[in-house]
């Protein structure tokens, strides 16, 4: 199943638009629509060999391998740079090269996990997909990345916690595998949120108060009015645009928005887990990967998470993972529990 960094909402807006200004940013975002929906018809799949083992080649270091698409649709495109080989003169090539090693740093540095599998995955990217492609997305075993239209979007590699988020659909794939749709899905987004921004602070060693806690941060051009595609410290204020509208996500419960759109909101509704974990992480202080970073992995890792778990569930099995590793009065604990109030989310 593709996992769109652009929401379907988005670009169905985009797709809309009646303006010259925009004319190729809407029929890049119509083309984005249709192929994106063909996406999520794609059930994941994995590589096995012929023991029915998942094929994986165990390693303490990243394994990259890098593609070019040419501007067509097929995968994985022709190679253009492997594991240890030096930069290029395309900048997509070797951002994506990059990003992907930031995010086998996180997860490996702070966490101890051998990459997306645990168990020394390769990671494999796509870039240069499609022509004038609105979107990047994970589909079960590379990441791929459109160049944007120019108009609205730029390239997807720019942002490293779009990176980061899509893998980390790949991380969660191996895990709680929580199912895409409602609450669940919007867990799926928001744990992807989560460590994107964590991958972001990770790479650059930001601090709670440094970071800017923006998801897509620079993949809007400056006709855009808006600083990137969600935040997670202010949900809803990510932009305010004439073209785009205003981001519509919610912050709290109570506007939570039920909906048969967008797998039932999961873009939408990340918003309020999201603003949990920065309330968490901002109570704790530091640097977020270290402690409210520690027991979001540990809660998508441990035994007490379901593949349909709602928000009430995430927030349990957030507070005993807290418990299990720092003691039921600790502040972690209590950080975690404030964070969840924050946003109407009650975890009894």
């Amino acid at each position: 199943m593709g996992f769109g960094i652009v929401p379907p909402y988005l670009l169905a807006r985009i797709a809309r638009l009646d303006d010259t200004r925009f004319a190729t940013a809407a029929a890049a975002a119509r083309n984005a629509l249709q192929h994106d929906a063909s996406m999520r018809a794609v059930r994941l799949t994995f590589s096995l060999d012929e023991s029915d083992t998942l094929v994986a080649e165990l390693s303490a270091a990243p394994d990259r391998t890098i593609a070019h698409a040419g501007g067509t649709l097929t995968l994985p495109g022709r190679v253009v740079r492997r594991e240890g080989q030096p930069s290029t003169d395309d900048t997509a090539v070797d951002e994506a090269y990059d990003g992907l090693g930031s995010t086998f740093a996180l997860f490996h540095e702070s966490y101890g996990r051998n990459s997306i599998d645990d168990a020394g995955l390769p990671l494999d990217a796509t870039v240069h997909y499609g022509e004038l492609y609105d979107n990047a997305f994970w589909n079960g075993t590379r990441m791929v990345f459109g160049d944007g239209d120019g108009e609205i979007f730029r390239g997807f590699t720019s942002s490293l916690s779009v990176i980061g988020h899509e893998l980390t659909h790949g991380v969660t794939q191996y895990t709680a595998g929580l199912v895409y749709r409602d609450q669940s899905g919007a867990l799926n987004e928001s744990v992807s949120d989560v460590f994107g921004a964590l991958v972001e602070q990770h790479s650059r060693r930001q601090s709670v108060d440094e970071a800017s806690w923006l998801i897509g941060e620079g993949v809007f051009t400056d006709q855009v009015e808006g600083s990137a595609l969600r935040s997670m410290r202010s949900p809803g204020t990510a932009y305010d645009d004439d073209v785009l509208g205003k981001d519509p996500q919610p912050a709290h419960v109570d506007d939570y928005i039920d909906t048969d759109e967008d797998d039932g909101g999961v873009h939408l509704n990340s918003g309020i887990p999201n603003r949990a974990f920065y309330l968490a992480a901002a109570a704790l202080g530091g640097n977020a990967w270290e402690r409210a970073g520690q027991i979001w992995y540990d809660t998508i890792t441990g035994p007490q998470l379901t593949a349909r778990a709602d928000f009430a569930a995430f927030a349990r099995a957030t507070v005993a993972a807290a418990t299990a590793r720092y003691g039921a009065r600790s502040p972690e604990v209590r950080a975690v529990e404030s964070g969840w109030a924050g946003v109407g989310v009650g975890h009894a």
